[in-house]
């Protein structure tokens, strides 16, 4: 797919995830991860836009919560409402499975915390990775899941050597390099 670059792609906006009660989860976000709820909208039901728009069900109906996680990630919440709506969450290993990770200072007092946290479920405790993966040998981290059933991350790379260069701070007001120019 060479030279298939998205004509004026600048940046990720924002993730959005589909949450079975949106007070619950703005509720979630804000007290344990520091967000700011922006903005809340609703939509639908609305027979000749949801379907065409949205690719959901006629009868389908949303409310929204836009977030801001400082300093910078934006999440936008749904919770839809919907007749034949599905309410299994993928698993990790399904198609659609997915998750958010957040770096923490330290995993260990991180866990410590979500264990205060009701109907929080921390997934086997810490782990980190060993000398077999040296790029990030060190790394600590472990998933967690929210009350309402989202797959969560939290990652410690302060014990890792030379990490790759993923997108980090120094990151954030540098403006991406390109090997196809935008027109």
């Amino acid at each position: 797919m060479t030279g298939r670059l998205l004509p004026g792609l600048r940046h990720v906006d924002h993730a959005a995830y589909t949450v079975p009660d949106l007070d619950e989860a703005v509720r979630f976000f804000v007290e344990v991860l520091g967000a700011e709820e922006l903005y809340r909208s609703q939509r639908g039901p609305d027979p000749s836009f949801m379907p065409v728009h949205f690719d959901v069900p006629s009868d389908a109906a949303l409310e929204l919560a836009m977030l801001r996680l400082p300093p910078n990630l934006n999440v936008e919440l749904f919770e839809w409402q919907s007749a034949d709506q599905r309410t299994q969450h993928p698993r990790h290993s399904d198609r659609g499975g997915h998750h958010l990770c957040f770096v923490v200072d330290d995993v260990d007092a991180a866990i410590a915390h979500l264990g205060t946290i009701p109907n929080v479920r921390v997934l086997g405790g810490r782990k980190e990775v060993g000398p077999d993966s040296p790029l990030v040998a060190g790394n600590r981290w472990t998933y967690f899941v929210t009350p309402w059933g989202l797959l969560m991350e939290l990652v410690d790379r302060s014990r890792v050597q030379n990490p790759p260069n993923l997108v980090g701070p120094a990151d954030w007001n540098r403006p991406p390099r390109r090997s196809t120019p935008i027109s």
